[in-house]
């Protein structure tokens, strides 16, 4: 198995783009468009949000980011793995990654916001497996049956 190599994506950027793509194509599939809070190229390149890839070989396999809350609080954003490449570590990498940054900026805390159906279970699991824990809806979510919230608190690393 190869090294994985983790990137910030520069705006506009073509993988990233093929990424978004898939992404937003398979969020769609998965939820309610009124339940669908999956960002697209334009949200990930603004100026609170950071995206990276995750390449394997050369070829982006995954992608996350973060996005500026306040308060010192950061929101998980955009995590995928292309499904050819699912259970291969590259989605722990990837939260790995972008969990040592929030660490490394004194962030108070991570949220994230997945869907709560048998779809995102593993998803869910990984998030579990880090520290999050379930939250109420955090920013400008509400309530939603296909959504859970979860949350780290940063707040004791020092």
């Amino acid at each position: 198995m190869s090294d994985f190599e983790i990137r910030l994506a520069p705006n506009g950027d073509p993988e990233a783009a093929r990424l978004i793509h898939r992404h937003l194509a398979q969020m769609a599939a998965q939820s309610p468009a009124e339940s669908c809070h999956a960002e697209g190229q334009s949200d990930l390149d603004a100026p609170d949000a950071r995206l990276f890839l995750l390449q394997r070989d050369g070829v982006a396999i995954a992608m996350g980011a973060l996005k500026t809350l306040g308060d010192g609080a950061l929101e998980l954003k955009s995590m995928h793995t292309v499904a050819e490449a699912r259970g291969s570590g590259a989605g722990r990498a990837m939260l790995e990654h972008l969990l040592t940054l929030a660490r490394d900026q004194a962030a108070t805390g991570v949220y994230l916001e997945t869907g709560s159906n048998d779809a995102f279970m593993a998803s869910r699991r990984l998030y579990a497996s880090l520290g999050f824990v379930e939250c109420p809806p955090f920013s400008e979510y509400q309530e939603d049956p296909w959504s859970t919230f979860m949350h780290l608190d940063l707040s004791g690393a020092a």
